[in-house]
């Protein structure tokens, strides 16, 4: 019982390792589909998948307006505290206090691309964008502030 098992496992090994040379040699006799691309000398040409996640950016619109209310679902659903959310209280012309965002602080050294923040907005205020080069000598720059200076909540988002 015991040899019988041993010799299909290396039967099967075998076989599978003859599949992949078998894939192998078809991809290097039939040159018609180029996979590798050649960076960087194709950075004028390069292009990445619809799904790439790069790094979380905040989307602004024109009138430098973003979407976040700060309720700080993402930061929540950040497995390894990539993101910190700062608010503060303002005063509605109504006389009413709300919460709003003051700072959106992102780690992206910290960040491990899972998406899960992104999924959890409820305003769809953050994405991810397709940059991927990300060398610094200062690990101080991976920090940054995606809400730009003076920018403001987009009307009719609560």
């Amino acid at each position: 019982m015991f040899l019988k098992k041993y010799l299909q496992d290396i039967y099967y090994a075998v076989k599978s390792l003859l599949i992949g040379m078998r894939r192998t040699g078809y991809y290097f006799t039939h040159h018609k589909e180029i996979i590798t691309q050649q960076y960087p000398d194709n950075k004028d040409s390069l292009s990445l998948p619809e799904r790439f996640r790069g790094e979380v950016v905040m989307i602004h619109d024109e009138n430098n307006e973003h979407a976040c209310t700060g309720c700080t679902a993402c930061e929540l659903a950040c497995p390894n505290a990539t993101i910190k959310i700062i608010t503060q209280i303002d005063t509605t012309p109504e006389g009413k206090k709300k919460k709003a965002l003051n700072t959106f602080v992102y780690h992206l050294d910290l960040c491990t691309f899972c998406n899960l923040c992104i999924v959890a907005c409820p305003t769809d205020a953050i994405k991810m964008a397709n940059t991927f080069e990300h060398s610094v000598f200062d690990r101080s720059k991976l920090t940054k502030i995606l809400n730009k200076p003076d920018s403001k909540i987009r009307a009719g988002i609560e």
